[in-house]
């Protein structure tokens, strides 16, 4: 013990210049690359140190992305793993789910996850064949050449597939582009919960002049290392310039111009700015249960998707995900309660008989009665229950007349012992069960791309 006390007293008198440079990368590969920007400035020698390549930087893209992607892999591995961290960091920001903001649409999700060298996004929507089914179709291709260009392949008709083996490959664009199938286009970055995906102009001889941190080349990374703060100062340059690239330039005669080339713009373009919003918290956590996204059956036997939030002063909202871009969807909520104490089991009698009374609404292939009820020994485990003490009537109160029985607003919600959960009020005789969409970074239950 006091030989190990007394190695630890040596180290401590070390400097990091008395380190091995191996020691000196392995550690500097550990921090972020603002940390690393910092570093640089401290001393000439360890600016050329955290330039190094395929030492420092390779070290540092395999550790953070390395178990999710092929690092040298992407850019046909003939890119600077500076350019390709600082690419990857960002996207990273997109895994998980997004909604379509701004327009109805009968796949508002969308899924982004990493392939072995690009980003892949696939619109995500329920199956209507009667069972838990989810179809998941890649739409959105993101990648980089070995050029260090950002090329982003989008295919609006769903008519491509990954499976078919004609949309990456590992040629010198990274993607092969049919021009019948799939368009070019932008993904520009709106800060970290906003993206919006609009077509390249370029292929048409314009230019949309919408970029990211993502989308140039890789000698405007070159002052990364000693440009302390330079990341957000971008980032709001970017939205300004997103925004002022759209106003009109003044004068009569200009402006007529500008709307007439946008005329002719639009005419020669396959697809229009769509604007997606992050969805956070999609998953559960201990203090969170109910949180996150979930597919279930409604009482009209339609597999939906439900989204399940925590608000600021401690109430539950559960809200079908494809009322989310219609207005006032804030204000109607499937359930949304204040009281989010659990009973755990065992249950009352009184309580018992609530549950057990209920019909849980099944999926076809796995009940021949779509609302059978089910024996006490076939029911779910029930790990805890929530009493709902509102609803739609209750939070939009002029819509609920004044015949409002507060009994018809009162419901309940059932934990499972499996992690997931059902609820139903006690003016209907049925449980609505819900299940994950998503778990451990994968879609559960999807189904082949050609879908319904």
């Amino acid at each position: 013990m006091a030989k190990m006390d007394e190695i630890i007293h040596t180290i401590s008198l070390l400097s990091f210049n008395d380190f091995p440079e191996d020691v000196q990368l392995n550690i500097l590969s550990f921090l972020t690359p603002s940390d690393i920007s910092n570093f640089a400035c401290t001393s000439k020698r360890f600016v050329s140190l955290c330039r190094d390549d395929p030492k420092l930087w390779f070290s540092m893209c395999q550790r953070q992305f390395g178990s999710n992607t092929l690092i040298n892999k992407w850019g046909n591995g003939k890119i600077s793993y500076k350019l390709l961290y600082i690419t990857l960091f960002e996207y990273e920001n997109l895994i998980g789910f997004w909604r379509r903001s701004g327009a109805l649409t009968d796949s508002p999700l969308i899924f982004f996850e990493w392939g072995p060298f690009y980003l892949a996004g696939s619109k995500v929507k329920p199956s209507r064949n009667g069972s838990y089914d989810v179809i998941k179709m890649p739409f959105l291709w993101m990648g980089i050449t070995s050029k260090g260009e950002i090329v982003n392949y989008l295919d609006p008709e769903g008519k491509v597939g990954l499976s078919t083996g004609n949309v990456m490959n590992l040629d010198d664009l990274g993607f092969v582009a049919e021009s019948e199938l799939l368009v070019p286009v932008n993904v520009s970055f709106m800060g970290k919960n906003h993206v919006v995906v609009e077509e390249n102009g370029s292929a048409f001889g314009y230019s949309c002049n919408v970029s990211s941190s993502g989308n140039v080349r890789e000698e405007e990374y070159e002052d990364l290392c000693g440009s302390p703060g330079s990341l957000p100062d971008r980032m709001m340059s970017e939205i300004y310039q997103y925004f002022a690239n759209r106003t009109s330039p003044g004068g009569n005669g200009s402006a007529r111009r500008q709307r007439r080339r946008e005329r002719e713009r639009q005419g020669r373009r396959k697809w229009g700015p769509q604007d997606y919003v992050k969805i956070p918290n999609c998953s559960p956590t201990p203090d969170r249960p109910l949180q996150g996204l979930w597919k279930g059956f409604s009482d009209d036997m339609t597999l939906e998707f439900f989204l399940v939030s925590y608000d600021d002063i401690g109430g539950i909202a559960c809200r079908r995900v494809a009322e989310l871009c219609k207005p006032f969807s804030a204000y109607a909520p499937v359930f949304w309660t204040s009281n989010t104490i659990f009973i755990k089991s065992p249950l009352s009698s009184e309580e018992e008989s609530i549950y057990d009374g209920r019909m849980h609404i099944q999926p076809l292939a796995e009940a021949d009665d779509p609302c059978e009820i089910l024996p006490s020994s076939d029911k779910k485990a029930v790990l805890s229950m929530l009493c709902m003490n509102s609803s739609y009537d209750l939070v939009i109160a002029d819509l609920a007349g004044s015949t409002v029985n507060p009994r018809q607003a009162e419901g309940r919600i059932w934990q499972y012992e499996n992690g997931t959960f059902g609820f139903g009020f006690l003016r209907d005789h049925y449980v609505i069960d819900l299940r994950h969409v998503a778990q451990n970074g994968q879609v559960l239950d999807a189904t082949d791309l050609s879908g319904d």
